[in-house]
């Protein structure tokens, strides 16, 4: 049988599709590699081998096939994996929390004037998107949340900037937590930047529970 090191060095590492790789030895997939561009342009990649040859050198050549920068998340936790990315050349660029809040009710009331609408009926704002409007009808804040069954997922909070330090990103939250509950959604769960001192304190003074934190890293030197 051969050896996990001779199986690493003599993979053969293939592009099998535009944004997927495959290593191959001895008629057997050994390890992938996947790429996934988020909505913002960024592109992610993620390695899956158990073999630390073969960890490196697929991702030396999606590094090779694709245009820097590139992103991968990691598990602040899981030390070996964050150690394989640096070995290829990424670097921390900053740490994430992850939260979960209930839906249940929070006691907290929204500005007089100010109403919570419902995804799809304000024009300005994406599908999926709650918006909070001003007696003018105006757009003040948004949550995009996205919906799975009993759990939501909270991709995006935003007030607009003169509106800003007024409780209203508060208000915001806890509306839209309401507005899930009636949908029967239980929970719902963020991704937050620890850095944004904001973010992190509106999610905890909803109550939102930190259950992990992730490190986003990035390689942004320019490819051979």
């Amino acid at each position: 049988m051969e050896s996990a090191h001779s199986a690493g060095a003599t993979a053969v590492i293939t592009r099998v599709a535009e944004q997927q790789w495959q290593a191959v030895a001895e008629g057997r997939v050994i390890g992938r590699g996947d790429a996934s561009t988020r909505p913002d342009g960024r592109i992610f990649v993620s390695v899956d081998s158990w073999h630390g040859e073969v960890f490196d050198r697929l991702a030396d050549a999606m590094l090779a096939d694709l245009a820097m920068p590139l992103h991968t998340l990691v598990d602040e936790a899981d030390l070996d994996t964050t150690a394989r990315w640096a070995r290829v050349g990424f670097t921390i660029a900053r740490r994430e929390r992850d939260y979960l809040v209930t839906t249940a009710p929070v006691a907290t009331a929204l500005p007089s004037g100010m109403t919570l609408v419902p995804p799809g009926e304000v024009v300005a704002s994406a599908p999926q998107d709650y918006a909070l409007t001003d007696a003018s009808g105006h757009c003040v804040g948004v949550v995009r949340v996205t919906l799975r069954r009993t759990h939501a997922r909270i991709g995006l909070i935003e007030v607009r900037p003169d509106a800003r330090r007024h409780g209203i990103g508060r208000a915001l939250l806890t509306e839209v937590l309401k507005a899930l509950r009636h949908k029967g959604v239980e929970t719902a769960s963020a991704i937050v930047d620890e850095a944004d001192a904001a973010a992190v304190a509106l999610f905890e003074g909803v109550g939102a529970r930190h259950t992990s934190s992730d490190l986003e890293l990035v390689n942004e030197r320019s490819a051979n």
